[in-house]
């Protein structure tokens, strides 16, 4: 997905709930921060959004222009309506959100997690495209990691979930595809 296909997206999510302001949590999210991301970063092509004020109205974006829909076959790409709790975000991530609002989103606006959040919500999901994902954002510098593990103690997690997290982060920041990185 591109930042215009996002743009696309929030602006359409606008015109089927009529609400002004989207949150984005999923991978695609990175588009608010850095608008041309290397190209692992945009290979899916769904972006998780909600309204800020009515999340409830969620699944209209889901049915109107989700996965299946005409809007995905026309474009190729398409909406996942969500909700707030689809992504587990340490406090104060809504101060470190990146705007997107431009005539191509109607001036509706897209706030998208910042790249420390992102990473976080996607280690604490830790499916295997997500570790994926969180390596990536580690070689390529995009997350440094001793910043993100000083943010795991602000995660709404018990104390042995935020241990395995920052174990399970201090692994990827040690993995091989890392270190051969950074030893170029």
């Amino acid at each position: 997905m591109t930042r215009e296909e996002l743009e696309h997206i929030i602006r359409a999510s606008g015109d089927i709930t009529d609400q002004y302001e989207f949150v984005i949590v999923g991978s695609q999210s990175i588009l608010g921060a850095v608008p041309r991301p290397e190209e692992v970063f945009t290979v899916s092509m769904e972006a998780d959004i909600y309204p800020l004020q009515a999340p409830e109205l969620a699944d209209r974006i889901d049915g109107s222009i989700g996965e299946g829909s005409q809007f995905h076959e026309t474009y190729g790409y398409y909406a996942q309506g969500v909700g707030p709790e689809t992504a587990c975000l340490p406090a104060g991530w809504m101060q470190r959100v990146h705007r997107i609002q431009n005539r191509n989103t109607q001036d509706r606006i897209g706030y998208c997690l910042d790249v420390i959040d992102l990473f976080l919500a996607k280690a604490v999901a830790a499916r295997e495209k997500d570790r994926e994902f969180c390596i990536a954002l580690l070689q390529y510098g995009y997350v440094n990691l001793e910043a993100a593990l000083a943010l795991v103690g602000d995660m709404p997690l018990d104390a042995k979930a935020k241990q395995t997290l920052r174990a399970t982060m201090r692994r990827w920041g040690k993995s091989r595809s890392l270190r051969r990185l950074y030893n170029r």
